[in-house]
């Protein structure tokens, strides 16, 4: 299917119709354009930093944040999400496996914030004071 038709609809749904494949395709089309972008933030979804081209870019050229959450807290956040396509039918084990993974990747981003014990705007604060001192 072609990408202008794809671009308005869910993540789950591309994930149904075309596969993880094709979305991860778009994906790296869209965040290495957007990437280019001056003055921007751009927050990425959990497998885009695990895409290699789009790490490498993201490290050369721009402030990477790793907001660390235990394991327990974002297994509660993604499990039974219809907006998680990858842990609609994952078992607990499954998910936390893949956070695990993903982890190892997620550590090589420049700063990392701890983020367990934390309110949103005092991780917000924490970035702002990280970027303004670089």
């Amino acid at each position: 299917m072609r990408l202008k038709k794809k671009m308005g609809t869910t993540i789950s749904k591309m994930f149904d119709d075309e596969g993880e494949d094709f979305f991860r395709k778009v994906e790296e089309k869209i965040t290495l354009k957007n990437l280019k972008l001056q003055s921007s933030v751009i927050s990425l979804g959990g497998g885009a930093f695990m895409n290699e081209n789009i790490r490498k870019e993201v490290l050369k050229s721009h402030i990477s944040f790793w907001l660390n959450w235990n394991k327990n807290i974002l297994l509660g956040r993604i499990k039974n999400s219809k907006k998680r396509p990858l842990a609609i039918n994952s078992s607990d084990n499954q998910i936390i496996d893949l956070i695990q993974k993903r982890s190892t990747i997620y550590a090589r981003a420049l700063f990392e914030i701890k983020c367990d014990k934390l309110t949103k705007n005092e991780v917000v604060n924490k970035i702002i004071k990280i970027y303004e001192s670089n």
